[in-house]
This record gives C-alpha cells, sequence and structure tokens, in this order.
C-alpha cells in the first residue's frame, strides 16, 4: 500500500464515509488539532524517565494517546454516533488530578511553563490541547458528545501532570510574579 495516493492534491480530503471537505474545514482543523496534541503526547512519554516514580505517567499517556484517536477517529466520521467512552475516561482523568494534587505543593499564583523536559512536553501538550478543546467546541453540535468537557479535563490533567512531573524530578516552579517593569 502506498502512503500517497494524490486524492488531496487538490486541497479536499475525505471524511470516514466518503464525503470529501476542503482541508481547510474546522472539522479537518480540529482533527489536524488532536494529531499534533497527540504527537506531542508521544514526545512527552519519550521524555519521561524509566525510573518506578514515574510509572504512572508511562501507564496514562499510552491510554490518554488512544482516547485522543478515537476523539480524532469520531470528527472524521459524519454524524457519529454510538457509545462514547468520555463520561467514564473524565471520571478517570479528575480521579487522576486528585491523586496528583495530594502529592503537590499548593499553588500560590500562576507559574510560567518550564522545568523538567518531561514537565515542558507536558505543558506543550496542554496548550495544543486547549486550541484542540477551541477547534472541537467551534464544531458546536457536530463535534461529537463530550468532546470539549473530555479535552478540558485533560488540559487540567496535562497541566498537574507537568507539574507532578517537575516535583517528581525535584524540580521548582517558576511562579509569574507580574510585568518586570511594574506596569
Amino acid at each position: 500500500m502506498r502512503i500517497y495516493t494524490r486524492a488531496g492534491d487538490s486541497g479536499w480530503t475525505g471524511l470516514v464515509g466518503k464525503a470529501r471537505v476542503s482541508k481547510s474545514h474546522p472539522r479537518i482543523s480540529a482533527c489536524g488539532d488532536l494529531d499534533e496534541l497527540n504527537c506531542l503526547l508521544g514526545a512527552a512519554l519519550a521524555a519521561i524517565p524509566s525510573r518506578p516514580a514515574f510509572a504512572f505517567l508511562r501507564r496514562s499517556l499510552p491510554r490518554i494517546q488512544g482516547m485522543i484517536f478515537e476523539l480524532g477517529a469520531r470528527l472524521a466520521t459524519p454524524q457519529s454516533r454510538g457509545h462514547s467512552r468520555h463520561l467514564e475516561a473524565i471520571m478517570s482523568l479528575e480521579s487522576e488530578i486528585g491523586r496528583m494534587e495530594e502529592e503537590l505543593p499548593k499553588l500560590k499564583g500562576f507559574i510560567l511553563p518550564g522545568g523538567s523536559a518531561p514537565a515542558i512536553a507536558l505543558h506543550l501538550a496542554r496548550a495544543v490541547c486547549r486550541r484542540a478543546e477551541r477547534s472541537a467546541a467551534a464544531l458546536g453540535a457536530q463535534a461529537p458528545a463530550g468532546t470539549t468537557a473530555y479535552l478540558n479535563r485533560l488540559s487540567d490533567w496535562l497541566f498537574v501532570a507537568a507539574r507532578w512531573a517537575n516535583h517528581g524530578a525535584g524540580r521548582k516552579e517558576t511562579l509569574w510574579k507580574g510585568a518586570a517593569d511594574g506596569s
């Protein structure tokens, strides 16, 4: 099987079910944002040390990647129907956020993204997750049920996971102190 088909050379692409839309269609943009998010989750996974202290992230990220792939498939399927696992997945993310937060110092302000390589990768994934959420929200009722809620919770999870990765790596967070010139 060839990787190229030349079918998209004119700026159109296929959805599941043979419908064709412009590559600039909001549904395709949302799928692209999810693809980028999935790539960044893979980068975060590659950056996570193999030490036992990070086993939780090494187990969680592939599961999340699978869910993001599923969301992309559902977005690429017009009038996607069927059972959605989003509610269970959201509850799982919330539970994991709670467990990670138990190990972290309380937030005392806004933090700047940074720290360890895994934390930076998770912060990048969080920023793209927010974009994917906005793209899905722009689809309104065309987005599969639960998509924006899942992405919203996932961005929270990624923020806390980045903090947790820094904590596990012994890296302190940098608090934002406002504009340097005092204005």
